[in-house]
């Protein structure tokens, strides 16, 4: 897999698994965390979430300008990764909430968000941005994309394993006090808390019988079991954050031992004298130009990518928790679908392109980018045809019925299965040839800054997020993925209107 690829690669690439598999830990918990520690609803977790997923591409603008002006890229990712580590330990601290610390401790958890989101910012970007320098290198210049595309499937090794640590975590955690796991319960106990003989009398029918189910004593003390049950269900949650402390040390750890065989690019410019005439100068402001126009071109498409991929932290999970059989395979589980299949298909699609690139038929980065999105676009008609025909209803209908009909109306997990599989071929003729595309048309004194625009185009996608979950309460659940599916096809079809400009650029 690495030959003819420079030997910083795998450095890089094993300091970003490391980082990664602590980020995936919170991506796969924090909108289901929010509602179960907090009672939130869950168009308010998605809207943190939102947030805090938007702020860390934002950041990496931030990230991008502080290395750029100090051409010290090595020394701004050392501090991403020790500010995250921060936000990791304050996460991890368990604390029961109560009506009394509600606002200081979601106030808390979310100045934790912000210092992982923070150091995130200072951290990605410019990681990339080293990756690219490698391939500055004529002697490495035709394997960029490749290159790339092994640096996501690292990535991705991280994320495969991230998601059973906090429902394993949970679930022990939860058979140390005697009870089992059970996904609808927490909502149900917040309720009662909240209004309890107010309650909705459908709601407390569910609420004994969940209880009984549980290990719990239906005929006892209902206001204990439900402090009690909230308290052991997201303790074992918070134990989960440390394993992402443990994993940020360590890629700090292997970032320092081998962070003197990346690029420095402030000690190369030192190395540069060259003069330029007027006519050079013009020459090369023009380039510089045309290949801006075509990144901000390629930013506004990936925008609507990421907004309708990165539903699989919010409505996606939000679908897999109501709408899947989840007894045996918890929720957040099912988000290692997606880096699986990274790991998985990623040598089949660089077979693809070298294959056709021997050919004669090499395909261009932009046109790649453009094939994604269509099939992003596949597996939203797939998710939308099938809720079609199942008849669903809205999540807040659904989830209205009792426990034993809204179970017989479940599907099985081959849903998620088919859906991760469109999602992510289209997310690997994307992602990683996006990455790639902006390490080729960046200028070289810019490249921490441009990367930290890719990162940018995906914050904004990530502000939208919370919509998705908004459609899905209120409405029949195929018209959500309507939405997105609509959204691809559109992108589809500019980026194909794009492309003989984009190639023209690139080339």
């Amino acid at each position: 897999m690495f030959k003819n690829q420079p030997k910083g690669l795998l450095p890089a690439a094993l300091s970003n698994m490391g980082e990664r598999f602590g980020y995936y830990i919170m991506n796969a918990v924090l909108v289901l965390f929010l509602c179960s520690k907090f009672g939130l609803s869950e168009e308010t977790s998605a809207l943190i979430y939102s947030f805090f997923y938007a702020g860390i591409y934002v950041l990496s603008l931030v990230g991008g300008l502080i290395a750029d002006k100090t051409q010290n890229y090595k020394s701004t990712i050392i501090w991403g990764l020790l500010i995250m580590t921060l936000g990791y330990i304050v996460l991890s601290i368990p604390i029961f909430a109560t009506s009394e610390n509600h606002v200081w401790l979601l106030t808390l958890t979310c100045a934790a968000l912000f210092f992982i989101a923070f150091g995130n910012g200072l951290f990605k970007g410019n990681l990339q941005a080293i990756v690219g320098q490698l391939y500055d290198n004529p002697r490495y210049a035709a394997q960029r994309d490749s290159g790339f595309q092994i640096f996501y499937v690292f990535i991705n090794i991280g994320g495969v394993v991230a998601p059973f640590v906090a429902p394993m975590l949970r679930s022990w955690w939860l058979g140390e006090n005697g009870f089992l796991y059970n996904a609808s319960l927490p909502a149900l106990c917040h309720e009662y808390l909240s209004l309890t003989d107010s309650m909705n009398t459908q709601n407390v029918n569910n609420l004994y019988a969940l209880i009984t189910q549980v290990g719990g004593d239906a005929a006892g003390n209902i206001s204990q079991f439900c402090s009690e049950y909230l308290n052991v269900f997201n303790t074992g949650i918070h134990y989960s954050f440390i394993a992402s402390v443990c994993a940020m040390l360590i890629s700090l750890c292997i970032f320092l031992f081998t962070k003197n065989g990346l690029p420095s690019p402030a000690k190369k410019s030192k190395e540069e004298n060259v003069t330029y005439t007027a006519e050079e100068k013009q020459k090369m402001a023009a380039e510089i130009k045309q290949r801006m126009y075509a990144l901000f071109a390629v930013l506004g498409i990936a925008i609507f990518f990421w907004f309708s991929f990165h539903q699989n932290g919010t409505s996606l999970s939000l679908f897999a928790r109501d709408f899947v059989k989840t007894d045996s395979v918890q929720p957040e589980i099912w988000q290692a679908l997606n880096p699986f299949y990274v790991i998985i298909l990623t040598p089949f699609v660089m077979m693809l392109f070298s294959r056709l690139s021997r050919k004669g038929k090499e395909i261009s980065t932009p046109r790649k980018i453009a094939i994604g999105m269509g099939l992003a676009g596949v597996a939203y008609i797939f998710l939308a045809i099938f809720s079609a025909l199942k008849g669903y209803p809205s999540a807040d209908a659904f989830k209205a019925l009792s426990p034993d009909v809204a179970d017989s109306l479940k599907t099985g997990p081959w849903v998620l299965f088919v859906l991760y599989f469109f999602l992510t071929v289209a997310e690997l003729f994307i992602s990683p040839l996006g990455l790639s595309f902006v390490s080729k048309v960046a200028p070289k004194h810019l490249q921490g800054l441009c990367q930290g625009l890719w990162l940018g185009a995906t914050a904004v996608g990530n502000l939208l997020l919370f919509i998705g979950p908004l459609i899905y309460n209120a409405c029949p659940i195929w018209v959500v993925w309507t939405v997105f599916l609509s959204v691809c096809l559109i992108s589809m079809g500019v980026m194909f209107g794009m492309l003989k400009w984009l190639e023209r650029v690139t080339k």
